[in-house]
């Protein structure tokens, strides 16, 4: 999964994007612009020191009177297609690692961002599911041509 996720230049990938009906996912943020603090089994410890991580069985927490914000997403289900998401700013995460090691993630932020869309997928959802119908309806044309361009057979060489 990680492999897939860093050929195809992507932050975060759920097991379900593979075909896999598991509750994993992967992230890894080292290369991203570090607008986020994060807060890991009570320490912060360095980004290399845990990414690229797996996420098993994640149980995320709204933090209480967190603010929402919004921000321009996308999907490496949905190539090219982004638009406005609404999101809470921090989160706690308690999940099991690859090697089946439990910890709590608290985040904010893109780290938190990324979490709870990865997360969503694992749930069945998908960030154009999020999006206010304004956004949604400006991006459906692009959204119908994805869905019968994902359907069109193709030919193998």
């Amino acid at each position: 999964m990680i492999a897939t996720m860093h050929q195809s230049h992507g932050i975060g990938l759920a097991a379900q994007q593979i075909g896999q009906a598991v509750q994993v996912c992967v992230v890894d943020l080292r290369n991203a612009d570090i607008d986020f603090t994060w807060e890991l089994d009570g320490a912060k410890p360095p980004l290399d020191l845990f990414m690229p991580m797996a996420v098993i069985n994640p149980e995320v927490k709204m933090q209480p009177h967190t603010d929402h914000y919004v921000f321009e997403e996308g999907c490496l289900s949905f190539p090219e297609i982004r638009g406005d998401i609404i999101r809470p700013d921090i989160i706690t995460v308690k999940y099991l690692d690859q090697h089946g090691l439990p910890h709590v993630l608290t985040t904010n932020g893109l780290f938190s961002r990324c979490i709870q869309h990865e997360a969503d997928h694992l749930q069945g959802k998908l960030f154009i599911d999020r999006m206010e119908k304004r956004v949604r309806n400006a991006l459906n044309e692009d959204i119908k041509a994805l869905a019968l361009a994902t359907k069109a057979p193709k030919k193998i060489p």
